[in-house]
């Protein structure tokens, strides 16, 4: 690339620049740029006004900065600037170029210190200049003033992060050398952004306002707080020289003069004041452009494939053809239908990785949360037991009973199946509410169409709560199923018998007392044997007698002895 393409790179930015800000958004592409970042009274407008070789910035106590202000410097040889909200008018008096930062920054943040990232676009053209871009940020400060809000100092913070995190963009750390550097909020703020010093240019002012006896020279030597792309020091007008409308040529000259007679200075006097500054930044913009430009063609191309490929879909547009809304009206539709299906059967083009949505969060109401609400369940095993006994006492009436009574069985069985009923009940509500949320999800792409979003939210949602009813009566009417009819036969039911069918898997060689037999193995099972006392066997005869006595599954048997043969 020749030196001529070279000295177009920043002007072609700066157009690009001005597009994005004439289209009212931000610029996704991450220009190229400057920012030049500094506290409150360090400098930074001195150092931009030398490069002008003009009084154009606001000043005063405070914030003065308030809205980021997009230096273009253009080299030219007229002399006059141009602001982008002001198209077409040519401002030559510097004084009305103040004035109009001054209006133009109170229109949109107020007049007592209010700030906004909103950013004020000047172009200066001079003979003075070399072409340039440099993005003014508001100085850091730490005490709210006037109507400022308290974490004002939050908010300048996170503007000027803003535009330094960007990989794009070189930072301009200004830090007066009349403070301690290694407190300087600018620095600090350039390391938390670029740790290794590779976007950072130092610049130091007030070097004329040190302390007599101690200088700067390790730190523009870039020896005590390195920087890959080094410091540059610079002397600036004072205060008093501003108030006596002292001549920023004078000025340069001063600071020249400056330089070469400080003995700390004198051996880096060609490398140090404001027109060096100038050529170095203009030199490292025009290399980090032309460093970047690959990537930033790539991106630029990317984007205008995309807009080209969006565009191609409306190229036969016709907005009062009303086949073309119905078609328009019908795809909308469709593709809804489509991404909530997805969602649901969790085929999606774009799979989150944050969260569970849809029916993967479904999947988990019924193997996690129903399981979980059943075990959450009171269940007091006492409570029961005294139960069961109430329920056979009160079935037996007045009888005592030798076996459980199926109707106390089933009464209490009964009664913990209906608590089944919360838990299911519940479950339905959050499989609701999750497809309510999946509907909100999906019209999302139904945003630029409000009223068809809601609309549609609307009626998928009323049908869902319609199915809702249906639904709770379809648990209900499954629970009362299983209530009024136990069946204790089913293979999942561990009754009596199955219970005697699972023990004779071990004991299968047992026999009922000392007798041999070939009835089955759940008959084999003794559940109980003894002596049993029978009283009263005749009326003649009277008295009682012992018997042995074995209980089975399926029989009761007696015995005059343990040895002899038995009775049923």
């Amino acid at each position: 690339m020749g030196n001529r393409e070279m000295e177009e790179l920043i002007p072609l930015v700066n157009r690009l620049q001005d597009a994005f800000s004439a289209l009212g958004q931000s610029c996704l592409l991450e220009l190229p740029q400057i920012a030049v970042v500094g506290g409150q009274s360090a400098g930074k407008s001195s150092v931009l006004e030398n490069f002008v070789g003009r009084d154009f910035l606001p000043r005063g106590s405070g914030i003065v900065t308030r809205r980021p202000l997009v230096l273009q410097l253009v080299n030219s040889k007229a002399e006059y600037a141009e602001f982008l909200h002001c198209k077409g008018k040519k401002f030559t008096d510097f004084d009305e170029v103040r004035h109009e930062i001054e209006a133009e920054t109170d229109r949109v943040t107020g007049v007592n210190k209010g700030i906004s990232s909103i950013p004020i676009n000047l172009r200066v053209y001079s003979p003075h200049v070399l072409n340039l871009t440099l993005i003014d940020l508001p100085g850091i400060t730490k005490v709210p003033v006037g109507d400022q809000p308290a974490d004002i100092e939050h908010q300048i913070r996170e503007m000027i992060m803003q535009f330094i995190t960007r990989e794009n963009c070189l930072i301009l750390a200004v830090t007066p050398a009349n403070t301690d550097l290694a407190n300087s909020d600018a620095l600090k703020l350039a390391k938390d952004v670029d740790p290794q010093g590779l976007r950072t240019i130092g610049v130091i002012t007030k070097l004329d306002l040190m302390d007599e006896g101690t200088d700067a020279r390790d730190v523009l030597e870039n020896k005590l707080l390195p920087l890959r792309r080094g410091y540059v020091g610079v002397v600036n007008r004072s205060q008093k020289d501003i108030d006596g409308k002292k001549d920023i040529k004078a000025a340069m000259l001063a600071e020249r003069k400056f330089f070469l007679s400080h003995p700390a200075y004198r051996h880096i006097a060609d490398r140090m004041g404001t027109p060096h500054l100038q050529k170095v930044l203009n030199q490292q913009l025009t290399n980090h452009i032309r460093d970047t430009l690959p990537s930033f063609r790539s991106k630029l191309q990317g984007q205008l494939l995309s807009i080209e490929h969006e565009v191609e879909a409306y190229r036969n547009f016709k907005p009062e053809d009303p086949t073309r809304k119905t078609k328009a009206l019908l795809q909308m539709v469709q593709q809804f239908a489509v991404d909530f299906e997805k969602r649901i059967e969790g085929s999606g083009d774009q799979v989150d990785t944050l969260e569970l949505s849809g029916g993967a969060k479904i999947n988990r109401i019924f193997h996690e949360r129903f399981p979980f609400e059943i075990v959450k369940m009171e269940f007091n095993e006492k409570e029961l037991r005294r139960e069961i006994s109430y329920a056979i006492k009160n079935i037996h009436g007045i009888r005592t009973g030798l076996f459980t009574p199926d109707m106390a069985f089933e009464a209490i069985v009964k009664k913990q199946i209906v608590k089944l009923k919360g838990p299911s009940l519940k479950s339905v509500d959050l499989v609701i509410q999750e497809l309510i949320n999946t509907v909100k999800k999906c019209t999302k792409k139904l945003a630029n169409f409000p009223r068809l979003c809601e609309e549609t939210e609307r009626i998928v949602a009323n049908h869902i709560r319609e199915r809702e009813g249906k639904t709770k009566d379809q648990v209900l009417l499954l629970i009362d199923i299983q209530v009024s009819y136990i069946n204790t036969n089913h293979e999942d039911f561990i009754g009596f018998a199955n219970a005697q069918q699972r023990s004779s898997q071990v004991h299968k060689k047992n026999t009922i007392g000392n007798q041999g037999t070939n009835l089955p193995p759940s008959r084999q099972i003794v559940i109980r044997k003894g002596w049993l006392t029978i009283s009263n066997i005749g009326i003649m005869k009277g008295g009682s007698k012992g018997y042995w006595f074995v209980l089975t599954a399926e029989s009761l048997s007696w015995y005059k002895d343990d040895e002899n043969q038995r009775h049923q």
